[in-house]
């Protein structure tokens, strides 16, 4: 569950004439993870406990 309330990825998109720092995490497993449609953060989390091989990320500015 992304923090519009909806399942799935949905892009940066700061409101017109404003810019905004997006936070990029990427994580390298040693597994695939279980989650059920719907989950949360807090979930996601709980997974990734004990699997995380790799971790990088990436801080950007986006305006429109």
């Amino acid at each position: 569950m992304n923090h519009f309330g909806r399942i799935g990825y949905s892009g940066p998109c700061p409101p017109p004439g404003q810019t905004h720092r997006y936070d990029f995490k990427v994580y390298g497993l040693d597994t695939i993870l279980n989650l059920a449609s719907g989950s949360g953060k807090d979930d996601l989390i709980k997974a990734l406990a004990g699997h995380v091989v790799q971790y990088g990320e990436a801080s950007v500015q986006y305006g429109r």
